[in-house]
């Protein structure tokens, strides 16, 4: 016997144990929860389940169960709420809520501390925010004043925090057709340069200046300048600056695949001077790897990773021209492996 959906909540106790030993084909669909619920509401009302045997209570607990493929658990709640008001009524969400103790003002006024100050690490800030409101009387650090240096961490995680003090800017894939895709082949030939760049720091929105680093693939010589920004306008004379610092005739160019380098300007400069000009390949880390570990050992172990403002890129590279590269080239201690053969090859 087949019973469609308005005949489920009307079957009698009997039909019921038919229906679950299995002899009883039964089509049932209910969408939503009040749907749901309206159904337990006349199935029980219908059979007087208060006044039921508990045999037969059980047959309608099963019945339901398999129904509406509610469990045990849940089934016996919901015939609980029945029974004390005859209504089953959808409860109000319960999830617990925590009061909010530092708001969006205050994450604010700890971004403009951070920003005055340089970003210090949590024990300090904590310092500064309790003088502010102990010592100085300023009311807006009350809350702030209590702040722990954990929950300071985790409050320059938070979205509001860096929304106000965080600016990311996706890479911007172009396809350029400047230079020649490959590794550069020096032959042991000196004048070959592997040439990147360096940022020093970003701070509220404002740019550092930017080193350029170059160094020779053969006879590890490398020259360092500073420019104001990566443009061509600022980029172009510190990089013939540069090239005029090496002490032989410069045959190849190597560099990633930044704009600061891959131009029309740029190109021009090169061709004028009948240097190959190539780039480096992609998933390929090798290619540009000799400057990258240069940057890491000398440009950031001399000049650190903190900020400083872009205007005082031109005493750093008249600082570079005169002093730094003379060091780094006669004076400072450096090793790379050679290649020797042995008389038996």
């Amino acid at each position: 016997m087949d019973i469609q959906m308005p005949d489920a909540d009307r079957l009698t106790i009997e039909q019921m144990r038919e229906f679950l030993q299995g002899s009883l084909v039964m089509k049932f669909l209910l969408r939503g929860r009040q749907a749901l619920y309206s159904f337990l509401e006349r199935v029980l009302a219908r059979q007087q389940y208060v006044r039921l045997a508990r045999p037969e209570r059980g047959v309608v607990r099963a019945y339901l169960g398999k129904l509406t493929g509610l469990s045990r658990a849940q089934l016996t709640r919901l015939i609980g709420r029945w029974v004390a008001n005859r209504e089953i009524q959808t409860l109000p969400r319960q999830r617990p809520r925590f009061p909010r103790r530092y708001t969006s003002t205050d994450i604010a006024l700890l971004a403009r501390v951070d920003a005055a100050h340089g970003d210090l690490s949590g024990p300090a800030v904590r310092r500064i925010l309790q003088r502010e409101y102990q010592v100085y009387g300023q009311a807006q650090f009350q809350r702030l004043a209590d702040l722990s240096v954990a929950h300071f961490y985790n409050l320059r995680r938070s979205e509001a925090y860096r929304r106000r003090r965080i600016r990311v800017q996706p890479t911007r894939a172009k396809k350029v057709a400047i230079a020649e895709r490959r590794k550069p082949e020096p032959r042991g030939q000196p004048g070959y340069l592997r040439v990147d760049t360096v940022h020093q720091g970003l701070h509220d929105g404002q740019a550092g200046p930017y080193h350029i680093n170059s160094v020779d693939t053969v006879t590890q010589w490398e020259v360092l300048g500073c420019c104001e920004a990566i443009s061509e306008h600022h980029l172009l004379p510190v990089l013939e600056n540069m090239l005029e610092q090496y002490p032989f005739r410069i045959l190849g160019f190597h560099c990633d695949n930044g704009s600061e380098f891959l131009n029309k300007r740029v190109a021009a400069l090169l061709n004028k001077l009948l240097v190959e000009f190539t780039k480096s390949r992609p998933c390929r880390s090798t290619d540009n790897a000799l400057v990258e570990g240069k940057n890491g050992a000398i440009v950031r172990k001399h000049l650190g990773y903190g900020f400083l403002h872009r205007q005082l890129a031109a005493p750093i590279h008249d600082f570079y021209r005169q002093h730094f590269n003379p060091y780094l080239n006669f004076h400072r201690p450096s090793g790379f492996a050679t290649v020797e053969v042995s008389p038996r090859g």
